[in-house]
């Protein structure tokens, strides 16, 4: 496959039958924070729905044809969100809402209710007599730890920014406040499991994220000699700053990805910098300069061979290491980030060493974990597990 191709269709046939959980008799119910486009949260939710293919799904918000086949096919049932002016573009604007929408839902006919989390999913309100167990991406990043990335002075002004402090310090109490309706978090990495602990007091069980490293994976092409980022275009993600390292560094950068950013990023973007489709196989490298807390994209890149120049920080410590599979980057700042780059551009990657490492992320292994994991749940009765 060329390395130029999209991201697979995870209803392809050729990919290996995955036997479901064991759950005769248990409605199920699946409920995700928004549908507005295949990012890792999403492909998640599709890998999920292999182990669950009889669930309802419900979210806050569903764009038509912006998901999986799969996802699709289970005709998600949105919140009054869906019917809000602009909702599809500015769902972003209705946050404050979202507690409101999400406690909503009418989940009184299922026995298991499993939420994907990075918003507000996790709050759900189950019956007494379902189990919760909550795929837990992070706490909510704004609200928490990354505000200033989202709604800093600089980025909306001094007086927006005093409205924005207030709303999200008071979802902020409602977000801790509501941990306790979960019975058992699952959290995407190490990284995130710390985060759980910090703003929810709660402990949970990791099981990294589903990287398809059947469809991801070397053609035996030597690399090019460009970097690649893929990645939504979103603040905290810092694409501004590997443009201008990429510029240091006298390399050239290709973007794969949308968002709300891209309009600014493209009025920054030099000579040297390209916004285009997938292309990791003919990538020198794959860039990653923000804080993820797992990070799909660098793994898919592992599979195909490539390096990832990656932050040092968050969920790329747990699948990057450091002059073996890519380079990690201490400092946030776009001239330490200049000299990873040109670090890796000289290192002499084994490709087929890095493809072995990134097979530890593999979508099978995912699903044997959460499979376990979910049957054990339901199997449970009585008061909260951990």
């Amino acid at each position: 496959m060329s390395s130029s191709a999209t991201a697979p269709d995870a209803t392809d046939s050729s990919l290996p039958h995955v036997e479901p959980a064991d759950l005769r008799g248990v409605r199920v119910a699946l409920v995700h924070d928004w549908l507005t486009g295949m990012r890792g949260g999403e492909k998640v939710l599709d890998a999920l729905l292999e182990l669950l293919p009889d669930a309802a799904v419900f979210t806050l918000l569903h764009v038509a044809g912006a998901v999986s086949p799969r996802i699709e096919a289970r005709r998600p049932r949105a919140s009054f969100v869906q019917y809000l002016p602009a909702a599809k573009r500015r769902y972003r604007w209705y946050i404050g809402l979202f507690p409101t929408a999400v406690e909503q839902f009418d989940l009184d006919a299922f026995d298991l209710v499993l939420s994907t989390s990075h918003c507000a999913a996790k709050s759900v309100v189950a019956t007494g007599r379902a189990r919760h167990l909550c795929y837990c991406h992070t706490p909510m990043r704004y609200a928490w730890d990354q505000f200033d990335n989202y709604f800093g002075r600089q980025r909306v002004g001094p007086l927006r920014n005093r409205v924005f402090r207030l709303a999200f310090s008071r979802l902020a109490r409602w977000d801790a406040a509501t941990a306790g309706r979960v019975d058992r978090y699952v959290a995407n990495s190490n990284h995130v499991a710390g985060r759980i602990r910090r703003y929810y007091n709660r402990e949970s069980t990791v099981v990294y994220p589903p990287v398809d490293t059947t469809f991801y994976c070397p053609n035996g092409s030597p690399p090019g000699s460009y970097f690649l980022i893929v990645s939504a275009l979103v603040p905290y993600k810092r694409i501004d700053m590997a443009m201008e390292a990429c510029r240091l560094a006298g390399v050239q950068l290709r973007i794969a990805g949308d968002g709300p950013e891209r309009a600014r990023l493209q009025a920054l973007a030099g000579p040297g910098v390209e916004f285009v489709g997938w292309r990791y196989r003919g990538a020198r490298a794959f860039l990653l300069p923000g804080e993820e807390d797992f990070g799909i994209a660098p793994v898919e890149a592992l599979a195909c061979g490539r390096p990832v120049v990656g932050l040092a920080r968050g969920g790329v410590t747990e699948t990057v290491s450091d002059g073996a599979t890519g380079v990690l980057v201490d400092e946030p700042v776009a001239e330490a980030y200049a000299a990873g780059i040109a670090r890796a551009a000289a290192l002499p990657f084994d490709a087929e060493y890095i493809r072995k490492q990134a097979l530890r992320f593999s979508r099978r292994r995912f699903h044997d974990e959460m499979r376990r994991l979910i049957e054990d749940t339901v199997r449970q009765v009585g008061g909260a597990a951990s």
